[in-house]
């Protein structure tokens, strides 16, 4: 074990003590009720929980939303009964009978934590390291936080984050990029407890590891300590070090325990990871004094101990206030900027920002991608808290804020991130900053390889976070790099993803409404998907239509001068084919562009039968893609004109004529389903 400073930090033992007890008696109990779950990681680190909540992380437990809090993370999320427990013990709003109605239908303390679910739960987690490196996001945003609001006078923010992670967290591949991004940008208000029990779900973790983890995050940039993790005392004066330290550098504290502590049967093997230890529960609550009878039992003691605990947080709570109003007083206008970032609606108004973009010129002829430069620009105005970021691809995604500076250890303020090729950790890091809850942040690569980051933006979907990322080069139009770089499945994917708006502009126009929809939508990510190709500007369909339809999904966007027989639909640069093959077929063809799907199939039934009149059977739908998304929207009777293969590697244009995306395509397939009709 590595030595340590020894501190007085005036620590309650026995309390400390029992109050692990009452916490590993709790999980203990709502693992055996559901009859489900994880008892060894709740067992093995009940001591570092109650020096966390018992004594030393700052937080509020009425006030849970508090903005200088310190964030705890849970990343190891299966041993969720722990942060349960103590999110009880420490007063949070979950009640005794949330703990057991513990992964119950309904209840607010599911298999794991779950953003938004539960009072307390900073994250979502549960799949291995994306806790960790979503908490070097939070870190960012908190030393942003410090940067763009404390003033000379007053210091509203100051707090940490603090992450508990295992075995399984340190195994995968994203907390190693998101560990070393957090090194490189001197987060040293990250401070990360590492719960080496030695023990994986299959077996030992020598039958998969043999780094050693210490020297690897020395070699990163991080201070380690290695103490032993049933050891209160040692743990709270490296934990307290640790939180006082501005050196530049992230905190490591190996703590070594033993899983499933105390139930002899099981403990320190990897049957301890789960229920294993059920059956044993009786003896082992005789051996640290609990009544073997009795479920969920929280002491007096317990109680007394955190209510004391709370005053003492109360306290420190009151004081920030005091110095919060004060500064609120003396900067009025970071005061609105603030709060406004706060309290943000699910839905906001983009009026002002529609009407404050430029329009682009009749003319211009460029790529989605380069239209979505101009476009970031007015979206970085408008929002003085949007940051962006790429993965080493800044020349390519050109997402850029100008002269917005460079987050980095000497320019906090910095609203540019340089994440290096490290997708699925931009992708987590995105999702802190917006668990933080204060800026709105946004990453960029193209689109083929969102499949890296797909598992982060699934997990801000299911966690409602709001933020944008920009994939560009989106179709086989990306050319010459072929087949590896041409995204040809990857909308279907992202499409299938519950509460994430995909959105595929046409034009520049439609750029900037796709822009206004990812600025609206605070209720979950928006994924704003871009060409690398130039488009034309589609000047046939008024500007103000094309900005407003976007914020709909879909919209009319040809409208037949007769009788309504035909409609042509698609998004994206596909689009120009439709109105080109509608020119051709006559006046009895729609056109419509559907950018959005999820926000077309939102609106209401008259809407959608405005635009797609159910009685119009004749339909045609063209995507530079696999057909797998568009079955919906041309029935049984319809044709799509897609891209069920990979693609190839030549000139872009030439690989669309080979694979058949152009006009002549739409006109011969409407041709066939007309004649099918008739």
């Amino acid at each position: 074990m590595s030595s340590y400073e020894h501190l007085d930090l005036n620590l309650d033992l026995p309390a400390l003590k029992h109050a692990a007890t009452i916490s590993r008696g709790l999980s203990m109990d709502a693992v055996a009720m559901c009859k489900s779950g994880h008892l060894g990681l709740p067992l093995g680190c009940a001591d570092i929980g109650s020096v966390l909540f018992g004594n030393l992380l700052s937080y509020h437990p009425v006030h849970d939303k508090w903005i200088n809090r310190d964030r705890f993370v849970l990343s190891a999320g299966h041993g969720s009964m722990f942060l349960y427990s103590w999110l009880h013990l420490a007063g949070y709003k979950v009640s005794l009978q949330d703990v057991k109605d513990f992964r119950k239908l309904g209840s607010i303390t599911p298999g794991h934590p779950e953003f938004h679910e539960t009072p307390g739960v900073e994250a979502t987690t549960g799949p291995l390291g994306t806790g960790v490196s979503s908490a070097v996001g939070i870190a960012c945003a908190q030393k942003m936080s410090e940067a763009h609001f404390n003033t000379a006078d007053h210091t509203i923010f100051d707090a940490k984050t603090v992450v508990l992670a295992g075995d399984g967290c340190m195994q995968e591949g994203v907390s190693h990029e998101a560990c070393s991004f957090a090194a490189h940008e001197g987060l040293d208000n990250l401070i990360v407890i590492y719960d080496a029990n030695e023990v994986t779900l299959d077996a030992m973790a020598d039958k998969t590891q043999s780094e050693d983890t210490a020297m690897r995050f020395r070699a990163y940039g991080w201070d380690v300590v290695t103490i032993h993790g049933h050891d209160v005392e040692a743990f709270a004066c490296a934990y307290a070090l640790a939180h006082k330290s501005k050196n530049s550098k992230p905190k490591l504290i190996i703590v070594k325990t033993i899983i499933g502590f105390g139930i002899k049967e099981v403990q320190g093997t990897n049957k301890a990871h789960g229920e294993g230890g059920v059956k044993f529960i009786a003896d082992f609550k005789k051996t640290i004094g609990l009544n073997p009878e009795e479920s969920f039992a929280v002491t007096t003691e317990v109680k007394e101990f955190f209510k004391n605990r709370q005053a003492k947080l109360d306290s420190s709570y009151q004081k920030w206030v005091a110095v919060y109003d004060a500064w609120k007083a003396a900067n009025s206008a970071k005061a609105a900027l603030l709060e406004a970032a706060i309290n943000r609606p699910k839905k906001a108004d983009v009026s002002a920002f529609l009407s404050s973009v430029p329009e682009f010129k009749p003319t211009d002829e460029i790529a989605t991608r380069k239209a979505s430069e101009t476009v970031l620009q007015e979206a970085a105005k408008y929002d003085p808290l949007l940051v962006s970021g790429s993965a080493d691809l800044h020349g390519s995604t050109l997402n850029y804020i100008k002269g917005a500076g460079d987050f980095s250890k000497t320019d906090r303020s910095g609203r540019n991130f340089y994440f290096g090729i490290r997708e699925f950790g931009m992708g987590c890091i995105v999702n802190g900053i917006a668990y933080h809850g204060i800026f709105r942040p946004s990453g960029a690569t193209f689109f083929t390889f969102s499949d890296f980051l797909r598992p982060a933006f699934r997990l801000g979907a299911l966690s409602h976070l709001p933020y944008f990322h920009i994939f560009t080069h989106d179709s086989i139009g990306v050319g010459e790099d072929g087949p590896t770089h041409q995204p040809v499945e990857t909308l279907a994917a992202v499409r299938a993803i519950p509460n994430c708006d995909v959105i595929r502009p046409a034009d520049p126009e439609e750029t900037v409404g796709a822009y206004a929809a990812a600025l609206e939508n605070n209720n979950g990510p928006t994924l704003l998907i871009f060409s690398r190709q130039n488009v034309p500007n589609l000047n046939a369909i008024p500007v103000q239509t094309r900005r407003e339809g976007v914020l709909k999904g879909g919209y009319v966007a040809i409208k037949e001068t007769a009788e309504l027989k035909t409609i042509l639909i698609s998004c994206g640069a596909e689009l120009q084919h439709c109105i080109k093959a509608a020119a051709t077929l006559g006046p009895h063809v729609r056109v419509v562009s559907l950018p959005s799907f999820k926000r077309f199939d939102a609106q209401d039934a008259e809407y959608k039968e405005s635009v797609l009149p159910k009685k119009i059977r004749a339909r045609v739908a063209i995507e530079a893609a696999v057909s797998q998304s568009w079955y919906k929207y041309v029935g049984m009777d319809g044709e799509i004109v897609a891209i069920d293969r990979f693609g190839a590697s030549g000139p872009g244009a030439q690989v669309f004529a080979m694979l058949g995306i152009t006009a002549e395509a739409v006109v011969e397939a409407a041709k066939r389903v007309e004649a099918n009709l008739a």
